[in-house]
């Protein structure tokens, strides 16, 4: 499988690389399987997070006998330095490997202070002069931070959301980061699943040189659908580019990514789907939506308190509360057409 350099760290990493946090929802068993299976057909960067539960001890049982030939990336969302010091302890422990390959700072509101002798960054530095992590990186959903990160000079990647539905600012974050040499992870290549080509989410990313996505992973088949993609290689035709114009028109504008910084919801909205529930109505199976269950899940949108929380947390300015009245009214005029079928 291809390798690309991830900015200046060196490290040299597969084009197509695997997002570990959705084998948190299977069983050690059948995540070991799949993670080995993934290395042995030539993926060998596994990213992952402290906060993703047993993500870490997975990775750790599937790839500690072949650590010497995987990259791995974890993250931490500590706020001071004994906090990001356990953390990074714990990964160790759980991933079986006496070094992280690149750490990464856990989408904070602002950037960690390097002059702290307590905050995070003296806790990523220490752990960095004794061997025990290689490369400090950032990820984020916030435009303004994600900019602070490349000029600060001190990270050596940025993750962050990138996909075939980026707006020309994000586009702009990827020529920054190959410009400064920061290695550029994208992560939400399928938009939280609003997006269901495959075939034209890789040809998009193919574009950009220094760019590598990684995937979110837990199923044999999505796993499958990456290694033919990444076998056959195709660039961009005029008929994906016309997929992506369509699901561009579609989307644009007021769309929830899903990325769930808006919780938790005061009157218990499931925030991150209801937002975006016309999509997930039209773009996939809509069945499971129309049970009691997922009802009165969109019924708690009536409940709002209107108390502008999620609002002042969402890192893309959407306006949450009026989002949902809209969401809710147009689910249940589908629910009135589509329940009992």
């Amino acid at each position: 499988m291809e390798k690309i350099r991830l900015g200046r760290t060196d490290l040299m990493v597969s084009r197509t690389a695997f997002g570990a946090l959705p084998i948190q929802r299977i069983s050690q068993a059948e995540a070991c399987a799949l993670v080995r299976r993934a290395y042995e057909a030539g993926i060998n960067y596994f990213d992952t997070a402290n906060a993703y539960t047993d993500s870490e001890e997975k990775l750790g049982e599937a790839l500690h006998d072949v650590r010497q030939n995987v990259v791995i990336s974890t993250k931490s969302g500590g706020k001071d330095k004994k906090t990001v010091l356990a953390h990074i302890e714990q990964s160790l422990r759980s991933l079986r490997t006496d070094y992280i390959d690149l750490f990464q700072f856990h989408n904070p509101a602002v950037l960690p202070d390097p002059n702290d002798p307590d905050g995070p960054f003296a806790a990523a530095l220490e752990m960095q002069k004794k061997g025990y992590i290689r490369h400090i990186g950032i990820t984020n959903h916030r435009m303004k931070v994600a900019r602070e990160a490349i000029d600060s000079g001190l990270y050596e990647t940025l993750q962050f959301p990138f996909c075939y539905l980026a707006s020309e600012e994000e586009v702009e974050l990827v020529r920054l980061c190959q410009e400064k040499d920061l290695g550029f992870i994208a992560m939400k290549g399928l938009s939280g699943g609003l997006l269901n080509n495959a075939e034209a989410c890789y040809a998009f990313m193919r574009q950009y040189p220094n760019v590598v996505p990684i995937w979110g992973i837990q199923h044999e088949w999505e796993l499958d659908q990456w290694l033919e993609l990444s076998r056959r290689d195709p660039a961009m035709t005029p008929e994906l580019q016309a997929v992506i114009e369509h699901d561009r028109s579609e989307l644009a504008g007021n769309f929830c990514r899903s990325c769930g910084y808006c919780l938790p919801c005061t009157a218990g909205i499931d925030i991150p789907q209801a937002a975006r529930m016309s999509a997930l109505l039209r773009r996939s199976p809509y069945q499971p939506y129309m049970s009691d269950e997922w009802h009165e899940k969109m019924h708690r949108i009536e409940e709002c308190v209107h108390c502008d929380a999620c609002k002042s947390r969402c890192p893309y300015g959407l306006d949450i509360p009026n989002l949902l009245v809209k969401m809710l009214a147009d689910y249940d005029a589908f629910y009135a057409q589509h329940h009992g079928e």
